[in-house]
C-alpha cells in the first residue's frame, strides 16, 4: 500500500484525538523509522522554521489537517506528498488526496479522519478508528445511525461503555489542551503499545492534565455571555487550547449559533472558533480571502486573527449568522 515511498518521512498529524488515533493507524503500516510531528499548538498552517526543517523529507503525509495550499505546495517541490482529511478543502494538483468530503460526499458517511484513513488501509473495525469519530462528534454520533450502531457493537463485544469511549477522548485530548506538544507527538506511538483499552483510561499524566482542565473549562462555560443579532458570543482569556471545548459544549448545551475569542493563548492573535446550523464554508473562504488563517467542516469554523483585527472578523461573522 505504502511501498513506493522511498527513503526518509515525516507524518504530520492534527493534536486532537482524531488525528492522534489516524496517525496511529498509519504508523503501524509505515516504515519504523518514519517521524511524527504535530505543528504549533493552536496554529492550523506550518511556520516558516517547520517548513525550512519539513522540506528535506522524501515524502511527507498529512492527517486530519487542513493545511494552507501554499504549504503543501511548498512541501511537494521536495516530497511525494499524501494526503488524508475530512475537512473542507480542494485538492490539490500532483498530490495524493484521499479526502471523500472534498470531492462532495456525504459528511455524514465519512465522519472523521480516522475512518478515512481506516478504509483506506482495509482494516477492520477497531479502537482507534471509532475513537477519531466519538473525538469529533462526542455524543452527537447517536444520532448517526449507521456508526452508533457500529460503536455500540464494538462496545458490546469490548464490555465497554459509549462514556468509556468519551473518557478516552477527553484523556488524549487533553496533552493539547494543556498545551503539550511534545506528548501529543509522543501518543501515537504509545498507542501502538495500548492494546488494552484500560491503558488508556488509567493514564495518570492524562488523569491529572483532565482534573486541570475541568475547572478551567467550567469557570468559561459559566462565564457570562452576550448576544448579538440571535448569535451567543464569549470572550475568554486562557493559556489552555479549550477553545473548541467550550464553543462544543455552549452550542450543544443551547442549541445556538455560538461564537467564541480567546485572546489569551497567543500574544499577537486571537484564536475564534464558531459553531452553527448553517454551511459555514462561505465564511471559511470569506476567511481565508481576508488573510486569515482559517479552517474547519461545515457546521466548525477555527480561525487564528491578529488582535488588531479580530472585532472587525467577529462582526463578520454576526452578520453571516445573522437571520
Amino acid at each position: 500500500m505504502f511501498e513506493d515511498l522511498k527513503g526518509s518521512g515525516l507524518l504530520i498529524h492534527h493534536w486532537d484525538t482524531d488525528g492522534i488515533c489516524s496517525a496511529r493507524l498509519l504508523l503501524e503500516k509505515l516504515p519504523k523509522d518514519i517521524v511524527n510531528k504535530t505543528p504549533v499548538l493552536g496554529n492550523y498552517f506550518l511556520t516558516s522554521e517547520e517548513l525550512s526543517e519539513y522540506s528535506s523529507y522524501d515524502f511527507v503525509i498529512v492527517v486530519d489537517m487542513a493545511l494552507p495550499e501554499e504549504n503543501i505546495l511548498r512541501l511537494a517541490k521536495q516530497a511525494k506528498v499524501l494526503i488524508f482529511d475530512h475537512h473542507l478543502q480542494q485538492p490539490i494538483p500532483g498530490v495524493f488526496h484521499q479526502n471523500p468530503i472534498g470531492q462532495g460526499k456525504d459528511p455524514l458517511l465519512y465522519p472523521s479522519a480516522s475512518w478515512i484513513v481506516n478504509e483506506y488501509l482495509g482494516n477492520p473495525v477497531n479502537m482507534f478508528a471509532l475513537l477519531g469519530i466519538v473525538g469529533d462528534y462526542e455524543k452527537r454520533i447517536q444520532t448517526n445511525k449507521t456508526f452508533y450502531g457500529l460503536i455500540t457493537d464494538f462496545c458490546t463485544k469490548q464490555h465497554l461503555s459509549f462514556d468509556d469511549l468519551l473518557m478516552m477522548v477527553y484523556l488524549l485530548d487533553s496533552n493539547y489542551k494543556v498545551g503539550d506538544r511534545k506528548a501529543v507527538e509522543e501518543t501515537p506511538r504509545l498507542l501502538l503499545e495500548y492494546t488494552d483499552t484500560q491503558r488508556i483510561l488509567q493514564n495518570i499524566r492524562w488523569k491529572n492534565n483532565l482534573t486541570l482542565l475541568e475547572k478551567e473549562i467550567a469557570k468559561y462555560i459559566d462565564a457570562p455571555s452576550e448576544t448579538k443579532e440571535h448569535v451567543l458570543l464569549k470572550r475568554i482569556h486562557t493559556k489552555f487550547n479549550i477553545i473548541s471545548t467550550v464553543t462544543r459544549k455552549i452550542a450543544w448545551n443551547l442549541g445556538k449559533d455560538t461564537v467564541v475569542v480567546n485572546t489569551g493563548f497567543f500574544n499577537d492573535r486571537d484564536q475564534i472558533y464558531v459553531r452553527s446550523g448553517k454551511d459555514l464554508q462561505p465564511l471559511i473562504q470569506q476567511g481565508k480571502m481576508l488573510g486569515y488563517r482559517c479552517g474547519g467542516k461545515k457546521e466548525v469554523l477555527g480561525a487564528v486573527v491578529p488582535k488588531e483585527r479580530s472585532e472587525s472578523f467577529v462582526r463578520e461573522i454576526v452578520r453571516f449568522l445573522s437571520p
